[in-house]
């Protein structure tokens, strides 16, 4: 499980990328370079980390289902994904 830390600050970055969205979208569209890089840094989409849903674990990540490998694989194999099985052949 990721520190809470961490958690809590992909949390402060994605509020961010809300608030400013339609400011950033403004300034692009005005090709204002600089006032862009007066924005916040992380109100950036790009600096948004995906994380899972349940342990907040950032690498494995699958983006079909919001979750990581480790927490997709323990929720299949209890058949709480709707639609995913084990294969075998």
């Amino acid at each position: 499980m990721a520190k809470k830390s961490q958690i809590e600050r992909e949390k402060k970055r994605q509020r961010l990328i809300e608030k400013y969205a339609q400011q950033r979208e403004a300034l692009k569209q005005a090709g204002d370079r600089l006032g862009l890089a007066k924005l916040p840094r992380n109100s950036s989409p790009t600096r948004r980390r995906n994380r899972c849903a349940i342990t907040g674990r950032s690498r494995g990540y699958m983006r079909r289902f919001g979750l990581s490998r480790i927490t997709f694989r323990e929720l299949a194999l209890r058949g709480e994904i709707p639609g995913i099985r084990k294969s075998s052949w």
